[in-house]
């Protein structure tokens, strides 16, 4: 009797090895199915030899039972242009990755795509495969570029764009800082993408010149270099576009300008002509003069950390836009737009005459109780401003434009709205 009860037992000890039953875990058991936070990880648009931003899978074990899978792997193997990080192990194959019931871990994932011969974005594929039989699909849209960056030999802070050769066909990426050179123009047309890295800038020198010229339907764009996720809308990811000193001739007309520092900033003797452009989303100001001679006309501009639009000294005339400040990253302290003919700076407080500041038919409005324009004076300098025609918060026109959502973007104006026939034209 004891030696069959003890064959009964060996025999059930079997059973449960058989069953791949270890330390209470099952091990790459294909009945125990995972669950994830997405059916498919998408990268949006990955810059050849760039990469991208690190996105986040969660893996979720909602069995009753406690699951060690034996390998996690991309399915591409060393070939795969997609990076893993399972749960902090960064092995081509993660091994003996333990989900206990209810519980869950995080994969981490990077595109990295090799440059080919295509103009146009183009797809590519993969997976993560997991032992138990269940795989996620992995996705991003890969596109060639033409790259501006320093090379170890350069002895400037800036690497100079060639304007003659420039490639329209292309997205250009500004890993550093880039310059028009004196004598140079650079003309951008309808469709141009600049994508710019952190740290990095486009610099149009003295005697330099920058026309942009998209249309309404293919604006010519000034952007950050990450796109995804949160990182679309997201401010100060870039430098500025900076007219320097004696810049002249220079045109943005049909443009977005986002998610810099300073969108555009003109320098003293510096004069630039902007028609129909946004510019958004910057976590310093979205225009700024500085004894610089600045006109826009039909022109948005919105959601600054600062204000909008700051002029200091010099000349500009604008029509027909908007200026709408409601930055909801922190607490702004300052108004949606600043005219002074002074500017502090390390050497202390400089005067410089404000020849002109004319606003037509403009809409200056924001989330700034305390009202949206500021008037800084000193005595001994010029200081000459006008406003016509325009809605101004805080101003002798005070009335709410009823925007229809800025919260999503949205400054078109509602049906009733007192601004109708003034500001940006949507078309």
């Amino acid at each position: 009797m004891f030696k069959v009860v003890g064959c009964a037992l060996l025999f059930a000890g079997l059973l449960l090895a058989a069953g791949c039953r270890e330390e209470g875990f099952v091990v790459d058991d294909g009945r125990v199915e995972l669950s994830f936070s997405s059916d498919t990880l998408t990268f949006d648009t990955v810059f050849a030899t760039v990469g991208t931003a690190t996105r986040r899978v969660t893996v979720y074990n909602r069995t009753p039972d406690h699951l060690r899978l034996s390998s996690v792997t991309l399915e591409g193997g060393r070939a795969s242009r997609f990076r893993l990080n399972v749960d902090g192990d960064t092995s081509l194959v993660a091994r003996d990755i333990e989900i206990e019931s209810g519980d869950s871990v995080f994969i981490f994932v990077q595109a990295h795509i090799n440059p080919n011969d295509a103009r146009e974005p183009f797809l590519v594929e993969d997976a993560i495969v997991f032992s138990n039989g269940q795989r996620l699909p992995l996705t991003a849209w890969g596109r060639n570029a033409v790259y501006h960056r320093l090379l170890p030999t350069d002895s400037t802070w800036f690497t100079a764009i060639d304007c003659e050769g420039w490639d329209h066909t292309l997205p250009h990426v500004f890993v550093d800082p880039a310059a028009v050179l004196e004598g140079n123009t650079l003309t951008l047309t309808a469709g141009d993408e600049l994508y710019f890295a952190d740290g990095a800038l486009l610099v149009v020198d003295s005697a330099a010149r920058l026309i942009a010229q998209g249309t309404a339907e293919r604006p010519v764009l000034f952007t950050s270099l990450r796109q995804d996720g949160w990182y679309r809308f997201l401010p100060g990811q870039w430098q500025t576009v900076w007219f320097y000193n004696h810049s002249v001739g220079n045109v943005i007309d049909h443009a977005v300008v986002e998610n810099a520092v300073g969108g555009l900033r003109g320098y003293p003797g510096s004069e630039v002509r902007v028609t129909n452009t946004v510019v958004r989303n910057m976590s310093d100001c979205g225009i700024i003069g500085q004894g610089a001679t600045i006109s826009g006309r039909n022109l948005l501009v919105y959601d600054c950390y600062a204000s909008l639009t700051v002029l200091t000294g010099g000349s500009y005339d604008f029509a027909q836009c908007t200026f709408a400040n409601y930055w909801t990253y922190n607490v702004r302290k300052i108004e949606t737009v600043v005219l002074s003919n002074c500017m502090t700076t390390q050497g202390g407080v400089v005067g410089g005459h404000l020849q002109r500041a004319n606003f037509e038919d403009c809409i200056v409005w924001g989330s700034y109780h305390g009202g949206e324009l500021l008037l800084n004076a000193i005595p001994g300098y010029e200081m000459n401003y006008s406003f016509r025609n325009c809605i101004v918060r805080g101003g002798d026109r005070d009335e709410d434009p009823l925007f229809t959502d800025p919260k999503e973007d949205d400054y078109t104006l509602q049906e009733g709205s007192p601004a109708a026939g003034i500001g940006y034209s949507f078309y």
